[in-house]
């Protein structure tokens, strides 16, 4: 497969938009954290304490959501690099890596999402909604 420069350019917006969305879910989880921290130092409860350990399982995902997501973007760049300099089969193989990187990351944020509903779960479990 021969690929061009703009091949892994491609990448590009889509992975900038990923890592947007990924740090704006991190910002919206610190935050929503320091705030159950809070309310947790005032009363402990065990709902808010188990809310918090999910929380942070969360933020470690979106970590590595991060993580994979930038070393993705690094590695459509170093293809680009590698293009440049003519090393057509080293760039491939390095577009392919990418990719697998963002899969990865993408398979994390799923994974995320997932621990989200199973803590709003928490939120809701003791509240009687009733049959209706």
């Amino acid at each position: 497969m021969d690929i061009t420069l703009t091949t892994p350019a491609l990448l590009f917006p889509a992975l900038s938009l990923l890592l947007l969305a990924y740090t704006n879910r991190f910002l919206a989880l610190a935050a929503l954290t320091r705030d159950l921290y809070a309310r947790y130092a005032d009363k402990e409860d065990e709902i808010i304490k188990e809310q918090l350990v999910s929380l942070q399982r969360r933020i470690r995902i979106i970590k590595n959501t991060q993580t994979f997501g930038v070393a993705s973007f690094f590695g459509g760049v170093l293809c680009m690099i590698f293009l440049f300099a003519g090393f057509q089969i080293v760039a491939t193989w390095t577009f392919g890596l990418s990719l697998v990187l963002m899969l990865i990351s993408l398979a994390l944020s799923i994974r995320e999402v997932q621990l989200s509903i199973e803590t709003l779960s928490l939120q809701l479990r003791n509240l009687d909604l009733g049959n209706k």
